[in-house]
């Protein structure tokens, strides 16, 4: 069994600054995030913001399938950032900094530009498991702060990273890919997001991409190929 390039059993709290623990400080992201999320979840109210539509919105159904991969993706994101904790350090630093960029930039759209979405169903066209789960969810997290979407703009980061992992397997990235694919479109069809969220949440991506990788990779590659 592949051994944990960090022992964390040896971690305390004084250490945090241990360059071996160092990174881990990456997760207070997390804690600024919960906090800010807080905070505009409730301190902006519905009727100040903007409500984000477009045709798009009405041509897609409900399907309450695309439950299971809308929950996945907090699977995804959990087991991502451990499996790199664990065994590349590097990975997890790279994707800890796209997430925490990707939440200060749609926590100021957020707050700049209160956004709303009106699509979810009067009734459930349909009556079994999967809808009462969305009817749970849909009590605990209010319509507001949608645009863009940090479930795409997450995703992205994650299948970012884990396409430039060399020691993972063809068919785990292409199961993350999938994965991230069918996530993206469950904020739509479960009546989460608009269409114009995911979209909104790819620029959001690619500055995310450029900060974090742009120097250490793509740069090189570009340089590479103009000099070939």
């Amino acid at each position: 069994m592949k051994q944990p390039v960090v022992d964390y059993r040896e971690f305390r709290l004084s250490r945090i600054n241990d360059p071996r623990f160092s990174h881990l400080k990456l997760l207070l992201g997390w804690v600024a995030y919960f906090a800010a999320y807080f905070l505009t979840e409730n301190l902006i109210p519905a009727e100040s913001c903007h409500v984000v539509h477009c045709w798009l919105d009405d041509v897609i159904p409900f399907c309450e399938v695309f439950l299971i991969p809308y929950v996945g993706w907090y699977l995804l994101i959990v087991v991502s950032l451990l499996i790199f904790l664990l065994y590349n350090v590097d990975s997890f630093k790279n994707l800890s900094k796209y997430i925490i960029i990707t939440q200060v930039v749609a926590m100021i759209a957020y707050v700049l530009f209160p956004s709303r979405q009106d699509l979810r169903p009067a009734e459930f066209p349909r009556d079994n498991f999967l809808t009462h789960c969305v009817a749970f969810l849909y009590s605990m997290d209010t319509n507001t702060g949608v645009c863009p979407s940090l479930h795409v703009a997450y995703s992205l980061g994650i299948a970012s990273v884990w396409l430039k992992e060399k020691a993972a397997p063809t068919g785990g990235k292409v199961f993350v890919v999938v994965a991230v694919i069918l996530i993206c479109l469950s904020t739509m069809f479960i009546k989460q997001h608009s269409a114009v969220d995911v979209l909104a949440a790819i620029p959001v991506g690619l500055l995310a991409e450029g900060i974090v990788f742009g120097k250490s990779y793509w740069l090189p590659r570009w340089k590479a190929r103009r000099t070939a």
